[in-house]
């Protein structure tokens, strides 16, 4: 697949999935804007890029939004195709004294700077008639675990998001998407240390975890002319963990 002068905008591009498919996009030909919170592991990810912009930036700060997609256009000159990727996950229990605290921090990670980046970034990608992807989880669709109400709670409104936004958009010729996967290999679950990558392992029909760059082949692939009849879909890619646990 080639994205040949496409412009790509990639959020939480510094790590792990997002920082993935940041170089799958660049290795494919596509200009690529990646952000992230860490200057130094988002310039290790874009020397591996090539010509890209990028962006130090935290999400869930309004005018630092407002600043990629203003940078991004001026740099490139439009904007194809957006990536919500950047995203946390904090554990509490519902009935904790920082249940609100928790819940605040990642909605607003997880949805709001997704929902107000596409706010923003919408009008320019109606005009080049390109399309959004938002990196979901299976979370959004089952609780594996207790303490992770406000990740879940997050993850199933991006997806009636991505839903919603795909219905607004196709008649402008926008097509919308997510992929929601289960557990994948990154820096934070291999940080996690291999007692959880086990644990996570055997939640999988396959018993096997997923390599971020197959989370980018897939965004590669509904991101191209390949899936042009593809919007309002929720793409699962999980090795079976939903299967396994029913």
């Amino acid at each position: 697949m080639s994205f040949n002068d496409k412009v790509v905008l990639v959020t939480g591009g510094s790590s792990g999935i997002g920082a993935a498919i940041a170089i799958e996009f660049s290795a494919a030909g596509a200009k690529v804007c990646i952000t992230g919170r860490d200057a130094k592991k988002l310039d290790n990810i874009a020397k591996k890029c090539k010509n890209p912009l990028a962006i130090v930036a935290d999400v869930t700060i309004e005018k630092n939004l407002k600043k990629i997609v203003e940078e991004t256009v001026k740099h490139f000159g439009k904007l194809d195709i957006l990536i919500n990727n950047a995203g946390m996950a904090l554990s509490a229990s519902i009935i904790s004294e920082n249940a609100m605290e928790v819940f605040d921090t990642v909605m607003n990670t997880n949805l709001r700077s997704t929902v107000y980046l596409t706010h923003l970034a919408a009008p320019h990608i109606i005009k080049t008639k390109g399309n959004i992807i938002n990196i979901s989880s299976i979370c959004g669709m089952i609780v594996l675990g207790p303490g992770m109400f406000a990740y879940n709670a997050s993850k199933a409104g991006m997806d009636h998001f991505t839903r919603s936004v795909a219905a607004e958009l196709a008649s402008s010729g926008v097509r919308v998407n997510s992929i929601n996967p289960g557990p994948v290999r990154s820096d934070g679950m291999i940080n996690a240390g291999e007692a959880t990558m086990q644990f996570l392992t055997q939640l999988t029909a396959l018993k096997r975890i997923s390599e971020t760059k197959e989370i980018a082949d897939l965004v590669l692939f509904l991101a191209s002319e390949k899936a042009k009849g593809i919007t309002g879909s929720i793409f699962v890619t999980d090795n079976g963990t939903l299967i396994n646990a029913n």
